[in-house]
């Protein structure tokens, strides 16, 4: 996983409430285990006019010019803003690959569903829960000015705008310094790989009819 310490990113707004996983990655795109491939069906529904199946090609396919996101002043956006109850639903992890796939390292909400924020520091993605005026403010200014851009601090837990308003997140510690090292659940295991090996070293010894 990708450590994440400071982003400078482009915004882009998604304004509506209770954003659940299967608009996030529709369910017939979850045949794969595999984090990555997910991107170019995130919001499928949204994004697009026709239905869409695995497989096909998204470049060919018709993209809805009223979806935000197919807007070429969001394009190549990193940091998403949110409503409240963000990731409901469902508790698929395919939603923050796909997100991640899509090119989002940071989600600023209002809330989120337990399960999808949990999920999005497993996968290298930064959740932030923000007060409603604040994310007023934030959905105000990005709709208004075109390349609006934020500066997301994870050491001093700050979204900074870029006239220098800076506004404190609240994070639990474990979960900032996992991001701030690049550990998801595996790389958290193999940072005691050298004990692991100790063990079944000694357990190779003492049992050797289990193996």
């Amino acid at each position: 996983m990708d450590k994440f310490i400071k982003l400078d990113g482009l915004v882009a707004p998604l304004d509506r409430a209770n954003v659940d996983t299967d608009a996030i990655i529709p369910k017939q795109f979850l045949k794969s285990i595999k984090r990555s491939g997910f991107g170019p069906n995130a919001f499928d529904e949204w994004r697009y006019m026709d239905h869409g199946e695995p497989g096909q090609d998204c470049a060919k396919r018709a993209r809805n010019p009223n979806f935000v996101l197919n807007q070429e002043r969001y394009q190549g956006a990193s940091i998403l803003l949110a409503r409240s109850n963000f990731g409901c639903g469902s508790s698929r992890e395919h939603a923050p690959w796909a997100l991640h796939d899509f090119g989002f390292r940071a989600i600023v909400g209002e809330s989120f569903a337990d399960i999808f924020f949990n999920n999005c520091f497993k996968n290298g993605l930064l959740p932030i829960v923000l007060p409603k005026p604040e994310m007023d403010a934030l959905f105000g200014l990005t709709e208004h000015s075109s390349g609006y851009r934020l500066t997301v601090d994870l050491p001093a837990q700050t979204v900074v705008r870029p006239d220098g308003h800076a506004i404190h997140f609240e994070i639990d510690a474990f979960r900032k310094e996992c991001l701030l090292n690049g550990w998801d659940d595996i790389g958290l295991t193999l940072r005691h790989a050298e004990k692991i090996r100790e063990f079944e070293t000694r357990r190779r010894a003492e049992q050797p009819w289990l193996f």
